[in-house]
């Protein structure tokens, strides 16, 4: 794909469903007794995944329309599958699914891309061994392929040493099979779409500061979801509003989940111009955002605000080299183990679009105020690299190509459609 600068950016957009609760309503929905309907849910490919997963061991999953129906078996109703479970790209299936299978009876296999096999799992690995589960990496190197005996778990307190959503829910979920409470206690809060959806279905689960706590053996009853837009996707949008001159850009139906804001927390340290309009607040908050063209000073980001924009990351960066003055991203460590190395990706493509930024062991630190001009750039099949470097190049001069550009089909497939539809000619 290339781009060039645009003159503006102006109208309407609905940002599809969010891909942490996507995810989850398929599991949960699956675990629970009954037919739990979704509306809104994200058909990229991570969660066209997880549904595949779980129609390999049984589970009658259907696309109604514009709704998707899962026809729940029970926590104990998931059949052995006859093949190993593939969850492409998808970190989320891998380590929820993970926890979920430690609990069962019967042997399974969990594998993915390349880029799923490179990435860390010992950190599941651990507190499910903890539990006394059975899982071990096949090639014995900490990651993916994952083998999983059956066994009979045990509750524990785990200390985790990241802030993690998919390390939390994976215990959690392995937790609704032990014997007795299991918690989980983070340096930091991290996404609670886990906490706050186990409690919808019926199990009981309780939270005091950075600890959740989850009671084994519930029955979980099947919901109605209504997939509020994922603010993780939303995030491109609002950048490039923000950066191009003359833009304002409605986003609709925004997801505003506390422990997954820290985007807009950031915005507005630095200066930004969002209306936040038509708040709803039952179920999982959500909001419409007003989005215009801003002057945008330098900001620190770390603590405890990294777990609530860890996937905006990227994006904030590109937001800094428009800004006035020094933006530092510090405590993303996390960056590192994502779909690619997301510190050294952006370090590496701002640079070459001329860029002054600097790496960091745990971030990098951006000089704002350096023009921007067109370059190849390398999206390294991580699907948030590429929309970063899509909204960057509209405000930069000259082309921007981007290769593998289509890697955003994981989270977003019609990104550049709607994209597109923003641009004024």
């Amino acid at each position: 794909m290339k781009f060039k600068r645009v003159q503006a950016l102006k109208g309407t957009v609905r940002v599809p469903g969010d891909k942490s609760i996507s995810h989850r309503s398929i599991m949960f929905g699956a675990l629970a007794e009954g037919t739990t309907q979704v509306t809104n849910f994200l058909k990229g490919a991570d969660c066209l995944s997880t549904i595949a997963c779980f129609q390999k061991m049984g589970i009658e999953i259907v696309h109604d329309g514009e709704e998707i129906q899962i026809h729940g078996r029970g926590l104990h109703g998931l059949y052995e599958p006859v093949e190993t479970l593939d969850v492409g790209n998808s970190g989320t299936t891998m380590r929820l699914l993970s926890g979920i299978l430690a609990g069962q009876r019967f042997a399974s296999r969990l594998d993915g891309d390349a880029s799923i096999q490179s990435r860390p799992m010992k950190r599941i690995i651990k507190p499910l061994r903890q539990m006394e589960a059975k899982i071990k990496s096949i090639r014995e190197n900490g990651c993916a392929p994952l083998q999983i005996e059956s066994s009979m778990l045990h509750g524990i307190h785990y200390d985790s040493p990241v802030a993690s959503a998919q390390v939390k829910s994976c215990i959690l979920l392995a937790g609704l099979y032990a014997d007795s409470p299991t918690s989980v206690k983070e340096p930091y809060l991290s996404r609670n779409h886990t906490e706050v959806m186990l409690q919808k279905f019926g199990a009981y689960v309780t939270s005091e500061g950075t600890t959740i706590t989850v009671m084994p053996e519930p029955k979980l009853y099947a919901q109605k979801i209504e997939v509020p837009g994922d603010i993780s996707s939303a995030a491109y949008f609002i950048a490039a509003a923000l950066i191009v001159p003359g833009s304002e850009v409605l986003i609709e139906h925004v997801g505003m989940n506390p422990t997954r804001d820290g985007l807009l927390r950031v915005c507005k340290a630095m200066g930004a111009d969002i209306t936040i309009l038509n708040k709803n607040h039952s179920g999982e908050p959500t909001a419409d955002l007003l989005v215009r063209h801003s002057g945008l000073k330098g900001t620190t980001v770390g603590g405890a605000l990294i777990p609530t924009l860890i996937d905006e990351l990227p994006v904030v960066a590109a937001l800094a080299c428009f800004a006035e003055g020094t933006t530092v991203i510090k405590d993303a460590q996390e960056l590192k183990v994502k779909e690619s190395n997301r510190i050294d990706a952006m370090v590496k493509s701002l640079s070459l679009m001329g860029a002054k930024v600097t790496e960091t062991e745990d971030g990098m630190i951006i000089e704002g105020g350096h023009p921007l001009h067109g370059a190849v750039i390398d999206s390294r099949l991580d699907h948030r690299i590429a929309m970063t470097f899509a909204v960057t190049a509209l405000a930069a001069d000259g082309e921007t190509e981007i290769r593998d550009a289509d890697c955003v089909k994981i989270s977003y497939p019609d990104f550049y459609r709607d994209l597109y539809s923003l641009i004024e000619n």
